[in-house]
Parts: C-alpha cells; structure tokens; sequence
C-alpha cells in the first residue's frame, strides 16, 4: 500500500532496544525474532527494517527507507540529505576528545600536531577547523580508545557516556565537541500518504514523550489553602477542584512536571497539601 511508512532502525544494540521499545509504547504491534531484517506492523501501515546505525542515513536519503531512528552523531557524521523531524530524548552521549590521564591539558591549542584516533573524522574535522588547530586525523573503526596505549596515536576521539571505559584505558576527556542522542530522520520528499502516516507516528510519539516528562498528582487540602496551591500547581490548563464529603476539604489533581517534582512536592506540603499521591501518565494528548 502506498501509504506504508517503512522505518529504518539498528539491528542491534542499545539503540535498537530503545527505538523498538519507543515504537512499542506508540502501539505499533510487530514482530521482532532474532535475524530478521524486515517486519510488518501488525495494527499500524509500517514496516521495519533492520539495518546496521551507520547505513540508516544513506537508507533514508535515498528513499529506500522512508524515516529511521539513529544517532545524531551518525547522521551529521554521513553528511547524507534527510530531514530531522523529531528529537527522540534517548542514548544520550557525547563526542569527546580524550588524552593519556599524566599527561597536562591547557586547551584545544595543545592538539597542534598531534595525531587523534577517531571513527568520527567530518566532525572532529570541523571542530579542528572551528578552531584553527592542525593535528593527523586518524581515522579507525572500533577499539578507538587503545589507540594511544599502542602508539596509534596521541589522543582519541570517541564517543562517551559514563566515561568509564575511557577510565579504564589510562586516558581523560579533555574536550566535549559533539552532543548526541537518537533522532527521527526522514525522506526529504516523502509521498502525501507517507506523510499522512509519518504525521499519525508523530502523534503518538509526542504523546509518549510528553507522558514520560510528567506526573499526575492528586492531594487533599483544606479550602483556605487552595488558592495557594494552585499558584504551585498550574496543570495543563488549571488543576482540576472537587469537594470533598469532609466539609471545608477538597481534592485538587494536576499535571506536574518530572523536573520540578521535588520542589513542587515541598512547596504543597508547605502550603497544607495532604495525603498526596503521585501516579505515572502513560499517554498525554493534547
């Protein structure tokens, strides 16, 4: 059917969990037994397509595959012609540049003639560029961060989550040069149908991004009290009052934030909020 959305994602990996988990919580039904390469949603006009992270991008560009998940850092690294059309809020990592722990580090203008190991060579390029220091890129493909312990190079480039592994191998992370995580890309010049059906996946992703962020919150308070509190809990419009059989007491519900959570929970109990109960949101529609 021409409306069919085809969805490139990586076979494998933290990334794949996360996408297949995402594209689960949006209601797609699928199939995913291990070695597939394709997969047909069950309940929704998609198919997925199981491809190695560095390949999505050119898949996309393409028009082989119509949208894929991946890295931030793979797409900007590929330089391929798609669209980003939402940021995805997952395998958040950061590309950095590290060196051997005993050695000092002043700043960027101490990589001028060194030689960098990276699997990242556009990206390094241009952080290189942006700041007028010529060093050897040196471009490999996995086990970057062995490279100085066996004379590969003098620094690395790599990209870091915990930053344990770079701990492990004698180094430290001197400079941050690119932020990351799992982006929605797609076809620049997708079908009307498509982008019919591109437009339902959106829909359901930001209603399950939106739930993620947010809290529902019911508490008891005394009436001389609400007026304060709902200066603290605005909700999505306002909070939701109702009266409560104990004469003088109502029962207020909102919308809080994940972020603020704490502060707000101190502020009602401050202002005489009462019996509160906080429940995860699995969908928000706005």
């Amino acid at each position: 059917m021409e409306n069919i959305l085809r969805i490139a994602i990586q076979k494998s990996g933290r990334l794949s969990e996360d996408s297949l988990l995402l594209i689960r919580e949006c209601g797609i039904q699928f199939n995913s037994g291990t070695g597939k390469l394709k997969s047909d949603s069950t309940n929704f006009p998609a198919e997925l397509l199981f491809l190695r992270d560095d390949d999505i991008p050119g898949y996309v560009a393409d028009g082989v595959a119509d949208v894929g998940i991946v890295g931030e850092n793979v797409t900007t690294e590929t330089n391929r012609t798609v669209q980003t059309v939402q940021k995805l809020g997952f395998c958040k990592c950061r590309l950095s540049i590290a060196i051997p722990r005993a050695q000092d580090y002043r700043g960027v203008q101490d990589l001028r003639g060194r030689s960098i190991a990276t699997s990242y060579p556009r990206i390094l390029a241009g952080f290189l560029n942006h700041h007028q220091v010529e060093a050897d890129i040196h471009e490999i493909s996995g086990s970057v961060e062995i490279a100085p312990s066996i004379g590969l190079a003098d620094a690395i480039c790599d990209l870091v989550s915990s930053g344990s592994t770079l701990l492990s191998n004698g180094l430290k992370e001197v400079e941050t040069i690119f932020r990351s995580e799992a982006e929605l890309i797609a076809y620049p010049s997708l079908s009307e149908a498509k982008s019919r059906t591109l437009d339902q996946l959106l829909f359901r992703i930001r209603a399950v991004q939106a739930a993620k962020n947010s809290k529902y919150i019911l508490l008891n308070a005394p009436n001389h009290s609400i007026e304060k509190i709902i200066r603290i809990l605005p909700g999505i419009k306002s909070p939701t009052v109702v009266p409560l059989v104990m004469a003088g007491w109502s029962s207020l519900h909102s919308v809080i934030n994940e972020n603020d959570f704490w502060e707000i929970i101190e502020a009602l109990r401050e202002a005489g909020a009462e019996g509160i109960l906080v429940v995860p949101i699995e969908k928000m529609i706005f």
